[in-house]
């Protein structure tokens, strides 16, 4: 090959790939940059204050998060990239690893306790929370059971009850981290795909019945659990102690009424509401910017999580149910942590120590959260060439 036409064979693939990244859901591209822009905009806002008192510079999780969002993206075009056969190939693999990083967690020297928990592997620079890995795997999982099994979840109980065995497992390490929130989402995230994937009714009510049982059970033996939900229950009860993380939040969205009382100009971030720039940061936001920015980004949310789900149908309604049932999962674990988040910062749900996807300071929760994004648009993009191929053969049949 001489060097023109290598020169021209590089190019052409250039332009292949990048006419190929274009073809994909813009809309749902355009309103997930918009919420990790706007999240980076409020993590360094909100982190000022605890920035310059532990590092002294006062910007110091805001260039970080940064640096996670770059490489997010760029985890977002990989993710875009690999074929979904790949992944549907690779879901026992993934489990399996899922298992190891929460293992490792456990090991003295590996895991890292960060107030009172260990959900997290130091790497030296920074530390990865393996939660946030274990739910994109699991929900991979997941969906290539479902169309392995489909038949077999449909007919027989076992095929519902064979992949709740392994996740038993894996919540059972998330409670021992302890990690409530993270078992919770991915708890009501698989039941919310085997219900799509066709499981029956009644098997659902038994295993509903049993959740409630035993999360309610793990409550009432675990007190600082009970204390969680008796201080959701009424904050204003012990507002100086249990109370005065939720309570220090519900004054930050009183503060900010509609319009808010300006970028930057947030009283509660100065050391009163804790966690402001992870788990409280929608808090921050809905102080500065007000009532119609939250719900704004609320609305943005529920763009995203509706653009997801309608992949899903187009990838199931194309034959392609692998994609279908991954858009799926992707949605419902999006919308549900989202909702979880947001309704623990404005007192409607217990404390949670989950960050608001795309948003909340981290590095695991945003590059995670960008990977899923990347493969619903390989959903979108490999069903939107279905289309074509189809298009292409029903011509070709005509003539």
């Amino acid at each position: 090959m001489t060097s023109l036409q290598a020169a021209y064979t590089s190019a052409s693939t250039r332009a292949s790939t990048a006419r190929q990244f274009v073809a994909c859901d813009s809309q749902l591209l355009l309103a997930v940059l918009s919420l990790s822009l706007l999240g980076l905009v409020m993590v360094g806002s909100s982190s000022i204050s605890i920035a310059d008192e532990l590092t002294g510079n006062p910007l110091h999780y805001f260039w970080r998060q940064l640096v996670y969002l770059l490489i997010s993206l760029a985890a977002l075009f990989v993710a875009y990239k690999v074929p979904l056969k790949f992944w549907s190939q690779s879901g026992l693999l993934l489990i399996f690893f899922s298992l190891l990083l929460l293992l490792l967690v456990f090991i003295p020297g590996v895991g890292k306790q960060v107030n009172g928990s260990t959900r997290w592997i130091n790497l030296g620079l920074f530390s990865i929370q393996v939660s946030e890995f274990v739910k994109l795997f699991v929900i991979i999982y997941i969906a290539g059971y479902l169309v392995r099994h489909n038949d077999v979840l449909r007919k027989y109980s076992s095929g519902f009850l064979k992949p709740l065995g392994l996740l038993s497992i894996i919540v059972f390490l998330l409670l021992l981290q302890p990690d409530f929130g993270a078992a919770v989402v991915l708890l009501a995230t698989t039941m919310g795909m085997l219900w799509l994937g066709g499981a029956k009714p009644g098997q659902f009510l038994l295993l509903v019945l049993s959740l409630v049982g035993l999360l309610g059970s793990l409550a009432v033996i675990s007190p600082y659990r009970m204390q969680r939900l008796t201080t959701f229950l009424d904050p204003w009860g012990d507002p100086f102690n249990s109370g005065f993380q939720l309570t220090q939040a519900l004054i930050a969205f009183g503060r900010g009424e509609w319009l808010g009382v300006g970028l930057g100009a947030s009283v509660q971030k100065l050391f009163y509401l804790p966690e402001a720039h992870t788990d409280f940061l929608f808090a921050v936001m809905a102080e500065e910017i007000g009532l119609l920015g939250g719900i704004v980004v609320i609305l943005l949310f529920a763009f995203i999580v509706f653009r997801i789900l309608y992949i899903g149908l187009r990838a199931e309604r194309h034959e392609h149910p692998f994609g279908g049932y991954l858009a799926y999962g992707i949605g419902l674990w999006i919308g549900l942590q989202a909702f979880i988040n947001i309704g623990v910062n404005m007192g409607v749900l217990p404390t949670k120590g989950l960050t608001l996807p795309f948003m909340s300071y981290g590095g695991s929760s945003l590059v995670v959260m960008c990977i899923a994004i990347g493969l619903v648009l390989r959903v979108d993009y490999e069903t939107r060439q279905y289309d074509r191929y189809s298009q292409h053969t029903h011509r070709e049949g005509m003539t």
